[in-house]
């Protein structure tokens, strides 16, 4: 093998090898142990997934579903099942090996509940104690002591960044048990209103498709709302729609995962929306050129000119078209008298009734999944990796 080539390929590998360093996914971890499904649910639902993804060093004391099923006995509120469950997220490193090397034989670790202020006091501490026998035992700081768990087992760990351990029940704390009061009912055509959006609103609220945008939002909700000057020049063609084309349309305007403008930008690709249903695909493509961020459907691309919300699990986006799906408009064709092969950046959306070919994956479900949990691309240190492999690669040359 030439030097070059060599270096080239010594440089290439340090760069996977550090980016695949420097981000992890708790939901495909736990979706790899269906014994953790019920845990790995409540993770994404709470919103406590993302929360995970975006820590750089973290430990997740994993529950199985035996134990999950005692915890939900308790029939505890979602806000406060959130509070609860992040008593069991570390925010430091606890391999297997270093539960059995703790000083002077306990340690006393801060968790995601301390960490966000809604712990009062130091209510939000565990501690670990290493047991005699080998056991290794787990408890809430104000727990008169007690140590409610063992551990299990380690599902994965991947030093220093996630450790994933399994626990035989869960983590008993008054305090992460203490009601919560839920947020204030947002109130999502108000908004819409009140900032230059109220036309879609007003078509949201008489064709009863508001109903389903708020039965989305506590799960986490995406909207890209057209303005009113936009809404105005379309309302003849969506007079002609069907009532339920019309419904579908409006739809096609959500998208059922809270996506801040940070992860749009840095996850380019298919997203499914709340018109998504079975083989009615009702999908469109992200994609960005600098801070411009579109949405393309191969019928039209809008552009995100502004944002009327942002606070999670909801967002609000302003736009500059109207979507218009596949599903009801005719895609625009490519221009049919260039001999060279059509280089339209559409070309990664697939069109299951247009498209022969067999898919063997479904990208827009693993985009999803990414998306929903905060899975973003390279940050400032990945970037440095890139740079440090390249500058080997011209030394080696």
């Amino acid at each position: 093998m030439a030097p070059a080539t060599t270096a080239l390929f010594l440089s290439l590998s340090l760069f996977l090898l550090f980016s695949a360093s420097n981000a992890h996914n708790i939901t495909r971890i736990l979706a790899k142990h269906p014994e953790f499904s019920t845990f790995n649910h409540y993770l994404t639902v709470t919103h406590l997934a993302a929360e995970i993804n975006r820590r750089e060093t973290i430990t997740v004391l994993a529950l199985n579903n035996a134990a999950m099923s005692s915890l939900l006995s308790k029939q505890l509120p979602l806000y406060t099942l959130k509070n609860v469950l992040s008593l069991h997220v570390l925010v430091d490193y606890f391999g297997s090996k270093k539960l059995h090397q703790i000083t002077n034989g306990t340690a006393l670790t801060s968790t995601m509940f301390q960490a966000t202020g809604a712990a009062p006091g130091s209510s939000g501490y565990i501690n670990i104690t290493d047991l005699k026998g080998g056991k290794v035992g787990f408890g809430a700081e104000n727990n008169d002591g007690k140590l409610d768990a063992v551990y299990v087992k380690a599902v994965e760990e991947l030093p220093y960044n996630i450790s994933v351990l399994q626990i035989s029940q869960p983590l008993n704390s008054a305090e992460a048990e203490a009601p919560t009061a839920e947020p204030s009912q947002v109130n999502l055509t108000a908004i819409m209103s009140k900032q230059g959006c109220k036309s879609f609103a007003d078509l949201l609220i008489s064709s009863g498709a508001d109903a389903t945008f708020n039965q989305n939002i506590d799960g986490g909700l995406t909207v890209f709302c057209p303005t009113d000057p936009v809404i105005k020049d379309f309302m003849p063609k969506y007079k002609n729609l069907t009532a339920s084309k019309k419904m579908s349309l409006l739809l096609y305007h959500g998208v059922p995962v809270y996506q801040s403008m940070q992860m749009l930008k840095t996850n380019n690709g298919i997203m499914n929306t709340l018109a998504t249903d079975g083989a009615n695909k009702y999908d469109f493509t992200i994609q960005n050129d600098g801070e411009v961020v579109t949405l393309e459907t191969k019928v039209v691309t809008a552009k995100i000119t502004g944002t009327l919300k942002d606070e999670e699990p909801l967002i609000v986006y302003k736009i500059n078209k109207v979507l218009l799906p596949t599903e009801l408009y005719k895609p625009v064709e490519a221009p049919a008298e260039s001999p060279k092969p059509s280089k339209s950046k559409h070309k990664v959306v697939a069109d299951g009734p247009q498209s022969d070919a067999p898919a063997e994956s479904d990208p827009a479900a693993d985009q999803t999944a990414d998306n929903q949990n905060g899975v973003a691309g390279l940050d400032g240190r990945g970037l440095l990796m890139v740079l440090v492999s390249l500058c080997i690669g011209v030394l080696l040359i």
